[in-house]
């Protein structure tokens, strides 16, 4: 069974966490659209109405195509839940967000979410944050130079380039993304602040704390994780 069946998986477990009338942040990628698809067809068969916060250009479109309606935070600051995936999650459900360059909308959707619910695949599982993915940064393109030059002590800063088109990627905010590989992470909690404390940084990928569920899927099927 290939990652993005697994994936697929998660979501359909997670479809539970959805109800009527409920105000949904959606986050960004591949295992989010899963989750879209899945909404769209119970709003088809049950008449089921919910309003959506998408935390990116694409999602917000595919929600757009897909016949869910579109909501903000100024109308509503405080969502039912939130829905996403990670790159890296520990047994603490910590995480590592931010390889679709959506890690800040995403950091402000989900904490303002009642229920923070991720999907992935087991593939995402770690002891310790920091063993497979580089942790991503959002930087103002004014600061990129001097920004990186900080990170050096933290592990080692690469700006993020387009695969499809010359230059860096750019955020649906207008900044640049720098993945810190071998991120050198003793305590999550103070890097997150030493991090978001350097000039020119937007946010981190870190998500601490956060996470409330978490549905794995696996050849065996759907584990959901909860906080020890």
């Amino acid at each position: 069974m290939d990652r993005d069946e697994l994936k697929k998986m998660s979501a359909e477990a997670a479809l539970e966490q959805i109800k009527d009338g409920m105000i949904i942040g959606m986050g960004s990628g591949s295992t989010v659209i899963h989750l879209i698809n899945l909404v769209v067809q119970r709003i088809k068969n049950e008449g089921m109405d919910i309003m959506a916060v998408p935390t990116s250009y694409d999602t917000a479109q595919w929600c757009i195509s897909s016949g869910i309606r579109l909501t903000t935070l100024d109308e509503h600051p405080s969502l039912d839940l939130a829905v996403d995936g990670a790159d890296e999650v520990d047994p603490n459900l910590n995480l590592i967000k931010g390889g679709g360059a959506a890690l800040t909308r995403e950091k402000i959707v989900g904490s303002a979410a009642k229920l923070l619910v991720i999907l992935v695949d087991e593939s995402k599982l770690v002891k310790n944050l920091g063993e497979k993915a580089p942790l991503p940064l959002e930087i103002l393109p004014f600061a990129i130079t001097p920004v990186i030059r900080r990170l050096q002590g933290f592990g080692e800063p690469v700006l993020r380039l387009s695969k499809k088109k010359l230059g860096p990627i750019v955020t649906d905010n207008g900044n640049l993304i720098v993945d810190l590989h071998n991120p050198k992470i003793m305590n999550y909690s103070e890097m997150e602040i030493q991090l978001n404390n350097i000039p020119g940084v937007i946010e981190n990928g870190l998500f601490i704390e956060m996470a409330d569920l978490v549905y794995v899927g696996s050849e065996k099927g759907v584990n959901i994780l909860t906080k020890l």
